[in-house]
């Protein structure tokens, strides 16, 4: 992996009287353009090259409420479709930002007591599978009763133009103080895995995995995951892509400690653009153009900050 640049372009920054910040998911949308959700119920689209806004829109939920927003896929058809750690919930907007309909959701994923979830700690990554057939969203952390750091990815078939039913789920094991906060999709039913921590008064720590859950099991059925070997579970095998505390930092400043003044608090991931070549199993992507994006939190310490990465995925 390599990193090409970094932009502190929108830090701080407001359009047409919002904040553009809390950015939490990336999207780029059919035109080419760049979509990046706020966690406070904003929905931006950007330019791509030069990330300046080009417009924004309202999210909410079917009482008006505003979301917790973290991730979200754009559909064959343009509709976005929209996480929220709160319930935890997939919705689906139109382009105007106008709620059309709500997924299910599997009842131990609910934040407690409705389900086993812990509040923060869900969907926290979205991404539609390449083929438009799968979605698929990742909680950040474990269900109450699961193994430390074992979280749950959940997905859904597509039945018809926009109905999305539930499917198979599978059990992911994240890094010690690590969580699950962004997935992208990658050919061939791989991913591409975000996991972040934070440690007060060292900084971030941010890896990049490449995940294949082809084989592991589906964990829908399954009480709880102990993470144990021969406890018949087959987790979804990863492969560490790059540690970012070992890039070079570009000269980049950091407001609070940070083992690379490069990092923040980043949770955004999207893949903007891929180069082929062939791999042992046939369906390697190649090399990979990524963009990721730190959550500043609206904080004066951390930053809004967009990370322009090659990454080579073998």
């Amino acid at each position: 992996m390599s990193i090409a640049a970094y932009s502190d372009a929108l830090d701080k920054t407001t359009y047409e009287d919002t904040f553009v910040g809390n950015l939490s998911g990336l999207a780029v949308d059919h035109d080419g353009s760049l979509l990046a959700v706020s966690d406070r119920s904003s929905l931006f689209t950007l330019d791509r090259r030069t990330l300046r806004p080009r417009n924004v829109v309202p999210l909410a939920t079917e009482t008006g409420a505003a979301l917790d927003s973290e991730a979200l896929a754009v559909d064959r058809d343009g509709t976005r479709l929209v996480t929220s750690e709160t319930e935890p919930s997939v919705r689906r907007y139109d382009r105007a930002g106008r709620l059309l309909a709500t997924l299910p959701v599997p009842a131990a994923l609910r934040v407690a007591p409705a389900g086993r979830a812990v509040a923060n700690q869900t969907f926290e990554g979205l991404t539609l599978l390449p083929g438009g057939r799968t979605l698929l969203a990742s909680m950040e952390g474990a269900l109450a009763g699961d193994a430390a750091g074992v979280v749950r990815l959940q997905t859904w078939h597509r039945h018809g133009a926009r109905d999305f039913r539930l499917a198979a789920q599978y059990g992911y094991r994240a890094d010690t103080g690590l969580g699950v906060v962004e997935v992208a999709g990658l050919p061939g039913g791989r991913l591409l895995v975000l996991e972040r921590g934070f440690t007060a008064g060292v900084g971030n720590t941010v890896r990049l995995y490449a995940a294949d859950p082809r084989r592991a099991t589906d964990t829908g059925g399954v009480d709880v995951l102990t993470g144990q070997n021969g406890d018949g579970v087959r987790l979804v095998g990863k492969t560490l892509l790059a540690d970012l505390v070992h890039c070079p930092s570009l000269g980049a400043t950091a407001e609070q400690p940070q083992p690379n003044p490069l990092l923040d608090n980043i949770e955004g991931m999207a893949v903007t653009g891929q180069r082929r070549h062939e791999t042992h199993d046939g369906h390697g992507p190649g090399r990979l153009d990524v963009l990721l994006v730190s959550d500043d939190n609206q904080n004066a310490v951390q930053r809004t900050r967009f990370y322009s990465l090659r990454v080579r995925v073998g």
